[in-house]
């Protein structure tokens, strides 16, 4: 996408108006203005239908508007109006390439339209062509330096090139220009709380509450900030606000669904279980922005008793989290009886320790379909012999099965390692010395500029660890031998790792060594759910307080579990040295 010289984070949302119901409305005033002047039978037909294609846009209709709006630009080579509107429809279908190429014929048509600035800069952040998101904004700024919109949606882009800093100097600037702005004191708002600052988050987002108390996505901001810091009353309180809000303005349908997935989430972090789960359901609606698809010929289980039926259990979401939910297993095995059976889609390289685990169980691999910019599960598979009478996404099972926390462990240790592949590596990690064998993950595979604040560095890991008694072992899977490196040039200690085992793909074997150590410290990882659902002992080094611990102090999916964390969200510090004072007690050295 070339550019001449609102979207969401993840749990945060941008509160710019809609930068595109802003052009529908001029557009909407040209195509009302050119159908009265009927210079011509042809022009008049294409403002006709560029009427239809503005109001099938209203009514989310996007392939109608799509259509019309191409046809409108048949019939006017020359109208950017009509190139801007399918580009718009593009951008809401995923077609995100053609819609690009249809932003740059309205630029090259309308370029002093700052509307179309805006929008291209949106589509092109929404690709992560952060540069060229950056230029556009910049441009829209230049031609309405008092609109607010250019400074909201600039300063996100900014904040996600990790820019925090100019981010910050740009939208204080532009506060200073217009105080009154309540959009800027979200965004400013947004821009600390992504650089885990959100104390001064939380000031931020009650300004902007403080001067329009109506915005519903001010209110979920605050809340989802307080999730962080607490308190946590006060964020669940902000969050049904925010729904009330949105249910009295008729707002954002999507938001809704957002909100109230965010609300299940900080319910579940105070074990209100019950609210929580049925909240937590909305992820399995295709109008959720980050919705499970999942697409099978069986009904959808609601609770029913499933006594003699057959029921697929449809993994969902990561690694971890099909593991974390695999806890509810055998309690639907037991609720089909000897009548019934269970058949598991799982990711294939969860396969052999599912079926190992769960014998009573069918387990084999699940698909992935997509159905535009979005992921759908498939198990083709579970038809004919192995056809089922319901179905559920893995993490359903909660919402019937799950409604305490005292309901949660009660089958210790759940998953199985293969035990001569588990003893093989006894003998292995036996021979290599007599020290505790600890085995650590420090990170996701998965990093950008907002994940990055739940990490710590390696380095930073291997001096809280560098503890006379115990030899640590790598489980980070991926490729992180300069990391490694770097951390033994530091400590001078060694990290044991197995350059022969893909700790990324062969889980079966990377299960066998996790179940063979004496504990694994790990970030919340798909490591930390895989060594403490074998029942290996699992620490989880936390940034702040996360949900599956559900209000308590340690995870209880699992039998032998701790959280390392702090008080204030991202305290590493605070958190390193706990984790060290914990590993020397461990090893009865003394704290330093």
């Amino acid at each position: 996408m070339t550019i001449p010289a609102a979207r969401k984070t993840a749990g945060f949302m941008h509160a710019t108006p809609d930068a595109k119901q802003s052009a529908l409305s001029r557009m909407e005033l040209f195509a009302a203005e050119a159908a009265r002047a009927k210079a011509s039978d042809l022009a008049f037909a294409a403002a006709s239908t560029l009427k239809k294609a503005i109001q099938a846009y209203h009514k989310a209709d996007w392939r109608e508007a799509a259509l019309n709006a191409a046809s409108a630009a048949d019939l006017d080579p020359d109208s950017g109006t009509a190139y801007h509107l399918l580009a718009l429809a593009l951008d809401n279908l995923g077609q995100m390439s053609a819609a690009a190429d249809m932003y740059q014929k309205a630029l090259r048509l309308q370029p002093d339209d700052p509307d179309i600035y805006l929008n291209v800069g949106l589509a092109a952040w929404k690709m992560n062509m952060l540069e060229q998101a950056e230029r556009a904004f910049r441009l829209y700024i230049e031609a309405r330096p008092h609109c607010p919109k250019g400074y909201t949606n600039l300063g996100g882009c900014l904040r996600d090139m990790g820019r925090f800093d100019d981010a910050i100097d740009l939208v204080r600037d532009a506060i200073y220009l217009i105080p009154q702005a309540e959009l800027l004191w979200n965004t400013l708002g947004t821009i600390c709380g992504e650089n885990s600052d959100f104390e001064n988050a939380v000031t931020f987002y009650k300004e902007a509450i403080r001067i329009n108390p109506e915005t519903d996505r001010f209110w979920h901001n605050l809340a989802y900030a307080l999730t962080h810091m607490g308190p946590l009353d006060e964020a669940m309180a902000s969050y049904n606000r925010a729904l009330e809000l949105n249910t009295t303005h008729e707002g954002s349908a999507t938001d809704r669904l957002e909100m109230i997935h965010a609300r299940g989430l900080c319910g579940a972090s105070i074990g209100a279980l019950d609210q929580a789960w049925t909240d937590y359901e909305t992820r399995l609606d295709p109008a959720y922005g980050n919705a499970v698809l999942i697409s099978v010929k069986p009904p959808a289980w609601r609770g029913e008793d499933l006594g003699g039926k057959r029921v697929l259990i449809v993994g969902e979401q990561g690694i971890g989290d099909e593991i974390m939910f695999a806890e509810t297993v055998p309690d639907l095995i037991e609720a089909c009886g000897p009548d019934g059976k269970v058949m598991i889609a799982c990711d294939h390289r969860l396969v052999p320790i599912f079926q190992r685990s769960f014998p009573q169980a069918f387990v084999a691999p699940q698909y992935n379909a997509k159905k535009g910019a979005k992921t759908i599960r498939i198990a083709p598979w579970a038809d004919g012999p192995y056809a089922c009478d319901v179905h559920l996404a893995a993490g359903t099972a909660l919402k019937y099965l799950r409604t305490t926390t005292e309901m949660f462990g009660k089958h210790g240790s759940y998953l199985k390692a293969d035990p001569d592949r588990t003893e093989f590596w006894r003998r292995k990690l036996s021979s290599i010395g007599s020290e505790l064998k600890v085995g650590i993950c420090w990170r996701s595979g998965f990093l950008n500029v907002q994940r990055r604040k739940h990490y710590a560095a390696i380095e930073d890991w291997a001096k809280a660890l560098n503890v006379p008694g115990v030899r640590l072992i790598n489980l980070q899977y991926g490729d992180c031998r300069d990391e490694l490196a770097r951390a033994r040039a530091l400590t001078g200690g060694d990290i044991v790792a197995f350059e022969d085992l893909d700790l990324k793909d062969d889980l079966n074997e990377a299960a066998a060594l996790s179940a063979a150590l004496d504990l694994v410290i790990s970030a919340p990882t798909a490591t930390a759910a895989m060594a403490a659902a074998l029942g290996t002992e699992t620490w989880f080094v936390l940034p702040g307080r996360s949900w599956p611990q559900l209000g308590t102090d340690r995870y209880p999916w699992y039998p032998r579990t701790k959280v390392i964390t702090a008080p204030g969200f991202g305290d590493w510090p605070t958190i390193l040295n706990g984790m060290s004072d914990a590993i020397r007690t461990r090893t009865n050295e003394p704290p330093l």
